[in-house]
């Protein structure tokens, strides 16, 4: 029989045990070690039965033994010890309040910021994520939580998840889509004062309405609201809008990412209303799906009367967009006419002009299809500010959307790079946390996770090899006993009888060298790569003095056949009796299985199709922990590779290489780097049996990458780079300002037509000048309807190549001859200025000229360049001795 409703029945808790509750409901425990401990010992069985849940625990804990823990004088201390602490830890003064109190630039610390993402990772309990999108949010939350920087996250509720994945008896992958309450979760209604709860509301096509309630779920300090369609009000079509993670159709998706951006704002402002929050002055949109966040905040200013194109200055002014993906077919686009209908009259936004939207989100460079509507676009059309997510990723992406900035070479496009970063208290090991507190002391250890500086770090050196040794061989038996315990109820699923199972009694060996790869499973991240010639991967696992073992984990999109056929392949080769022991694949990748994966590997392998990798975490992970990188030099391994701590698989990725070679090539590299220089260094051991050289990269590991990849450096550099200035952007302008701004591009574009490098003349007519000599420049260039004001004009010099491309430029501006007394008698303007040769060899230069304003964050952000025609220059290169 099946219920005809369900509730969820809360416990009540004894007045001494009230303080649990609170606990509970932040997710400070989810990285808090002594508060999961605390609810450890309110009931051991019930803690592992709920899976380390609170919220689950409390609701399955019995009124006998509620009653023994408050007569239990020792827990009721620890209680509120654990209280004092995390009152402390929302009350107290952080790094942003302290930087709040300097003066200078500190002083233009946002007050508040949104942060918009389609999916979060913060814990298990929460299962609101995918892949490493979600986990980086959920990283980003906390890390701005110790940092005490003032964030609000805003994302969707999802009733279904992503989704579970378990195994058929052939291997292939099975989805499960598991009901959440979110009565059962660590989340709160938000509510109105009279009790009702909040409700965001979007119009639809057809007069219907889309509707959400608001979920707070409290991440330490920061508050995460999260949308849910799932209401009475809604039609069964809306109901489902938030059901499942990346599911659905266009309009499905469409209507979840309207529902995530405008929704998201209204949610944000009333959220703020309600609770005194103060109002973010900084809009985070993480990846385009959060993109029409924007959009609505210009109906905002334009419904306070402020026309569209001064709103979408001041928007844009206070706008953060971070691009996560090195493919367009990563890109969420949507048929222009499917967001057509959901905008305009009749629809959401009925006051802003449908066809404005349309423009923000088109495709207007060579290429582009004009009949789609590209998120990524309109993210970065929407922001003042954009970044990649390494320094590699942020390389790729001016490339890849270089033609929104035209005339410009990719390196001057305005996107930048923040490199990412992993919440260290999340993702370390108890045990690691608690050898370098003894070492160090437990708050030089906290500071160390949490804030981060080399200083901190330092400390690993005087930790003796055999206390490394020791822990890394603990974290690695920990990990076989996972495996086990996993691959027998893997294979309980798949159909095996216990008897047939006993064979998983001896899989894994704690003293074996432990490599692992969990990761998503598109085609780019390679996950099979290692299966390219079994026969050599079978000799590397069965090897009889320095054998390997491999632990690997992964889950392929639902609709992604091709992936799931590389889990099938993976699993079938795992399968093998022969070699079972020694590689297993473990079905349901998510938070909870990669807390022990992490440190239990000695080597973290990452084969990604170079520079397919944004950035890549999970070896920053593995890193924190101990483990050895072996990778692809693409993400962060591209920028923070050194042999110290790790292994850099060379790549064939030149354009003309055949895939199948470049595959052969590469899984040939990386057998050899396996059998040749890692597995030697590990079981290299001296005559205290231990392997010295490893340790030392253990040690350099931890002291030297450990700093570098933090949440809290990451957030740290979001903060200074981005947050302050888009802050200090948004302050500046205000209603008079963005109309100024609006109206002055306006004039810009027009003129633009007009404005042309004539002649350009330099005093030197030598192809040979010495190093450190000086040009002095005269160019006569005609503005139009446009002034000086307007304008810069700069002569761009460096070297050049044999096509005369130059490299390595630098600019320098040129000044309006006579002071700018005004044009010559043929309507044109002369600029002169030196030109220092300052670099040896073939040396170039070019003369440009530029929109140029006080309110413009970058010299391309109208994409507007003028150049000289071939006939204009008189010599444009020397070569420099």
């Amino acid at each position: 029989m099946k219920a005809i409703r369900r509730f969820t029945v809360r416990p009540v808790l004894p007045d001494p045990l009230r303080p649990l509750s609170d606990l509970a409901r932040n997710l400070r425990w989810s990285w808090h070690a002594e508060t999961r401990e605390l609810f450890q010992a309110v009931d051991p069985e019930g803690w592992r039965a709920a899976g380390g849940d609170p919220v689950r625990l409390l609701g399955t804990v019995s009124a006998a033994r509620l009653g023994e823990l408050t007569r239990d004088r020792r827990f009721l201390r620890r209680l509120t010890a654990a209280a004092d602490d995390l009152d402390d830890y929302l009350r107290g003064r952080r790094w942003y309040q302290n930087r709040a109190t300097g003066e200078g630039d500190d002083t233009d610390l946002p007050d508040a910021i949104a942060y918009f993402s389609p999916e979060f990772g913060v814990t298990a309990a929460l299962p609101q994520y995918s892949g490493g999108l979600g986990i980086l949010a959920g990283d980003h939350l906390k890390a701005a939580s110790d940092l005490g920087v003032p964030l609000v996250g805003v994302g969707l509720l999802y009733r279904h998840g992503y989704f579970r994945q378990s195994l058929s008896r052939d291997g292939w992958q099975q989805e499960h889509y598991p009901l959440l309450d979110p009565n059962e979760m660590p989340l709160t209604l938000l509510r109105r004062p009279d009790g009702g709860p909040v409700r965001v509301s979007l119009a639809l096509p057809g007069g219907r309405s889309l509707h959400a309630h608001v979920w707070v779920a409290q991440v330490g300090r920061v508050p995460l609201l999260m949308l849910d369609s799932d209401v009475e009000e809604n039609g069964p079509g809306e109901r489902n809008v938030t059901d499942r993670l990346y599911g659905g159709g266009s309009e499905h998706r469409l209507l979840q990412e309207m529902l995530l951006g405008i929704g998201g704002v209204r949610a944000v402002r009333a959220y703020c209303a309600l609770t005194d929050h103060p109002a973010p002055e900084v809009f985070h949109t993480n990846e385009g799906h959060a993109g029409f966040l924007g959009l609505e905040r210009i109906r905002e200013l334009t419904d306070r009367g402020t026309d569209f194109d001064a709103a979408l200055e001041a928007v844009r002014a206070g706008t953060v967009f971070t691009t996560h993906t090195p493919v367009a077919a990563g890109i969420d686009r949507f048929d222009r006419d499917l967001v057509a209908r959901h905008f305009g009259p009749g629809a959401e936004l009925p006051d802003v002009d449908v066809g404005r939207v349309l423009q923000l989100g088109r495709e207007t460079y060579p290429g582009g299809d004009p009949n789609v509507f590209n998120m990524a676009v309109m993210g970065l059309r929407l922001a003042q500010r954009a970044n990649g997510v390494s320094t590699l990723h942020g390389a790729v992406s001016r490339s890849m959307f270089a033609g929104l900035w035209p005339g410009f070479d990719p390196e001057e496009v305005p996107i930048t790079s923040i490199t990412n970063g992993v919440h260290a208290p999340t993702w370390v090991a108890p045990e690691v946390i608690r050898l370098g507190a003894r070492r160090i002391g437990a708050q030089r250890a906290e500071d160390a996770l949490s804030v981060g500086g080399s200083q901190r770090w330092d400390a690993v050196a005087e930790i003796d090899d055999a206390a490394i040794w020791e822990l890394r061989r603990d974290l690695r038996e920990q990990l076989v006993h996972e495996v086990r315990a996993r691959l027998h109820a893997s294979w309980r699923e798949r159909g095996a009888g216990a008897a047939e199972l006993g064979w998983i009694d001896g899989v894994l060996d704690p003293d074996i060298l432990t490599i692992g790869f969990a990761r998503r499973v598109p085609s780019y991240k390679r996950l099979t790569l290692m299966l390219r010639d079994r026969d050599r991967l079978r000799e590397l696992l069965l090897h009889p003095t320095r054998p390997v073992q491999i632990v690997v984990a992964g889950k392929a999109h639902p609709a992604d056949d091709g992936g799931k056929r590389l889990v099938r392949e993976m699993v079938r080769f795992a399968d093998d009796p022969r070699v079972r022991h020694r590689i297993v694949f473990l079905p349901d990748y998510g938070m909870a299985m990669a807390k022990k994966l992490y440190p239990g590997c000695d080597v973290w392998l990452n084969n990604p199709l170079r520079p397919l990798e944004a950035c890549g975490t999970s070896g920053m992970k593995a890193a924190l922990n101990g483990g050895l990188n072996l990778s692809v030099r693409d993400g962060w391994w591209d920028e923070w590779y050194d042999p110290d701590f790790g292994w850099s698989i060379p790549t064939a990725d030149g354009p003309t290489t055949d895939e199948d070679r470049r595959d052969d090539l590469e899984a040939n590299a990386l057998y050899e780097l396996i059998e040749q220089r890692v597995a030697p260094r590990f079981y290299d051991r001296g005559a205290d049996g231990l392997p010295g050289r490893w340790i030392e990269m253990v040690r350099r590991t931890l002291a030297t990458l450990g700093p570098k990849v933090l949440a809290g450096r990451m957030v740290r550099e979001y903060v200074e780079q981005l947050y302050v200035p888009a802050a200090r952007a948004h302050r500046s302008l205000g209603p008079d300002a963005a109309r100024e701004l609006a109206e002055w591009k306006s004039r810009i574009r027009a003129a633009w037509p007009g404005v042309a490098v004539d002649h350009v003349e330099v005093d030197e007519t030598s192809e040979v000048a010495e190093l450190g000599s000086t040009l002095a420049l005269r160019v006569r260039v005609t503005l139009g309807d446009l002034t000086p004001e307007d304008v810069e004009v700069q002569a761009v010099a460096g070297r050049v190549d044999t096509r005369d491309a130059l490299a390595d430029a630098r600019t320098f501006p040129l000044k309006p001859a006579g002071g700018g007394s005004g044009p010559d008698q043929q309507g044109r303007w002369v600029y002169e200025g030196p030109l220092t040769l300052d670099r040896t060899g073939p040396f170039g230069y070019t003369i440009r000229v530029l929109p140029a304003h006080r309110l413009l964050a970058a010299g391309a952000d109208l994409g507007l360049v003028a150049l000289p025609a071939e006939s204009a220059a008189e010599g444009a290169g020397v070569l420099l001795r």
